[in-house]
């Protein structure tokens, strides 16, 4: 299959999207203070689901990011 420059870059940039917000996010969910993320000092159930969620997402982002790459790549070979 081959991808369109325009689908390409819109991968690559939705997989970099991708790691800014959510490393900001983990960021910002480790420094916690509302009680949500940690309850005296232990990880709650909040803090688990939202590091998953980060975690999943920082997975399916790099896998669409490289796909995108791989057809600018590609697009570049055969022009």
């Amino acid at each position: 299959m081959k991808l369109s420059r325009p689908v390409s870059w819109f991968l690559l940039v939705f997989g970099v999207w991708s790691w800014v917000i959510w490393v900001t996010f983990v960021k910002n969910l480790v420094k916690d203070s509302s009680g949500l993320a940690f309850d005296d000092g232990h990880p709650t159930a909040y803090f688990w689901v939202h590091l998953l969620l980060a975690v999943v997402s920082f997975v399916w982002g790099t896998v669409i990011g490289v796909i995108g790459l791989r057809g600018l790549r590609a697009l570049r070979r055969n022009s």
